[in-house]
């Protein structure tokens, strides 16, 4: 359930999240935190609880610990103990733990090394991993990310076309009022890049990568590269220099109502389920309502990798109305069998997430609403979590969702971030189901006339990303299949959506080419109050 909460509170969900899942580990260990060790005598099958091994570190942090201002619990341990929470934590909270191998954890001497190995080896019907989420951050770095929507950078989000030679690094959009768009540099998508700081893209040294990657994402505001540009449709590149600077994001863009033969259609970009988003989606509702309203809505999901849970339980909310969502769960979190009505982490009954019908405000305040039986959803690659679950919970309570683009990521599972030791580990911990039960979509979701390697199928048709039009121009590759498929009762261009690992090393036409949006970890996620 939502936090009767401020919204700038709300938009530091992260961090309450952070300490629950701490708080949850500790009040379930029962061991305490005293001085020693703990029991490091590896008995295969048998699990002490995770407390009893919770911050005992082989270096201890000291200081104050950020979220808590009260200093940091952790006290003398080993590695083997560090371990020994991983195993336990893992062993009661990951999603498919019976599917872990179990391994002495005094044999590794490295709790990252030892983490990594604590997860499924299983594949889905695709031949991916099952489990290709699990991952690490050092817990300063998580720290910093959590805490605000701001990231240093400058405004434009590539999307990566190739990481092997010949490489492609394209712009896929940018931030209003940012270093990218300044009228000196005037990035825009479809530019691609050629050089960074003097090194080729396509230079295939250790120190030339470090200077592309170091350059392309800056860790800080302040910092200054160069770059060799290629503009859409120009014969030359050109130079231009850059400080990167803190972005706030507009996770919301491009709001229009387009006319067509059969009535209007409302369109919007929506790149990153943050706390802002809730305000920029009910004005972005409203403006659409205005005037004679619209016949259908084209959500472009296409770079939206996820994050709250709740502003994609609001927006669902506001594409559907009350009619079809009342008394409807939006979704419903499912831990392992060990935890069937309970949250392992929380320690809180397991209840659905509900359709918000009103903001996060103090009063909450009614949502506007849409009214819709359908809805056309511009996907890519980088749709993923909190962006799928509209997909999947809007099809719970039967609107039709037709699939423009490319097969999703595949993400119905989430994570509770915890921090040992100076690492925060992200476990898969649930997955979501919506109102049908229905949240087996590992393999992503793909238009019906994918060609290759599909997932879970909706109506719809297979377009590749088309970075020759801006995003909302009728022109762009998706949006004008989005359109033509409603004029023509569901007419689909060839099918072109996300082409092999081959084909995006050697493929030159970027009209035909999908890639991977690079974001930060917690804008690909799906974060839960």
């Amino acid at each position: 359930m939502r936090k009767n909460s401020t919204k700038l509170l709300r938009g530091l969900i992260l961090a309450s999240i952070y300490m629950t899942g701490v708080i949850g580990i500790v009040a379930s260990g029962g061991g305490g935190s005293g001085s020693g060790g703990g029991d490091t005598d590896w008995v295969p099958g048998l699990f002490l609880p995770a407390g009893t091994f919770w911050a005992r570190c082989a270096n201890p942090r000291s200081g104050i610990n950020p979220f808590t201002n009260q200093p940091f619990s952790d006290i003398q341990g080993a590695i083997v103990d560090e371990n020994n929470f991983l195993r336990s934590y893992s062993n009661d909270t990951y999603l498919w733990y019976n599917e872990i191998t179990d391994r002495d954890p005094s044999l590794y001497g490295n709790p990252l090394g030892y983490f990594d190995l604590l997860k499924t080896t299983a594949l889905t019907s695709s031949g991916q991993p099952k489990d290709r989420f699990h991952f690490t951050i050092p817990s300063d770095e998580w720290f910093q990310l959590s805490q605000s929507g701001v990231v240093a950078g400058y405004g434009a989000t590539f999307v990566r076309l190739s990481s092997d030679p010949p490489r492609e690094f394209v712009v896929a959009y940018t931030e209003p009022n940012s270093p990218a768009t300044d009228p000196l540099v005037n990035l825009a998508r479809g530019a691609r890049i050629l050089s960074v700081d003097g090194v080729d893209i396509d230079d295939t040294t250790q120190v030339g990568i470090d200077t592309i990657y170091d350059g392309l994402f800056p860790e800080a505001a302040g910092e200054t590269h160069d770059f060799e540009v290629l503009d859409l449709g120009a014969p030359l590149g050109r130079m231009v220099t850059i400080t990167s600077a803190n972005i706030s994001l507009s996770p919301v863009q491009n709001v229009t109502v387009l006319p067509t033969l059969s009535g209007p259609v409302g369109y919007l970009l929506f790149n990153d389920h943050i706390a802002t988003a809730e305000q920029a989606l009910i004005d972005a509702v409203n403006q659409l309502n205005a005037g004679p309203g619209i016949n259908d809505l084209v959500v472009d999901l296409r770079y939206n990798g996820g994050g709250f849970l709740y502003i994609a339980s609001e927006f669902a909310y506001m594409i559907a109305g009350a009619a079809q969502t009342s008394g409807q769960p939006f979704e419903t979190l499912q831990f392992n069998d060990k935890h069937p009505s309970t949250n392992p982490v929380t320690g809180q009954p397991l209840v659905p997430t509900p359709f918000y019908s009103t903001d996060s405000g103090l009063p909450p305040a009614p949502l506007p609403t849409l009214n819709l039986t359908r809805v056309f959803v511009l996907t890519g690659p980088g749709t993923c979590s909190a962006s799928e679950s509209i997909m999947n919970s809007l099809r719970g309570v039967n609107v039709d969702v037709i699939q423009i683009g490319s097969t999703t990521c595949g993400k119905p599972y989430g994570f509770y971030p915890t921090d040992n030791c100076g690492t925060t580990y992200f476990t898969i911990q649930f997955r979501g189901v919506n109102a049908m039960n229905f949240g087996d979509y590992t393999d992503g979701y793909s238009p019906d006339n994918t060609v290759s390697d599909p997932g879970e199928l909706l109506p719809g048709c297979s377009v590749a990303d088309d970075f020759t039009a801006p995003l909302g121009d009728p022109s762009e590759g998706r949006l004008a299949a989005a359109l033509n498929f409603r004029e023509t009762s569901g007419i689909c261009p060839a099918p072109s959506g996300r082409p092999t690992v081959g084909a995006l090393k050697t493929k030159k036409d970027l009209s035909t080419v999908d890639g991977v949006v690079i974001k930060n970890p917690w804008l690909t996620n799906r974060i839960v109050q």
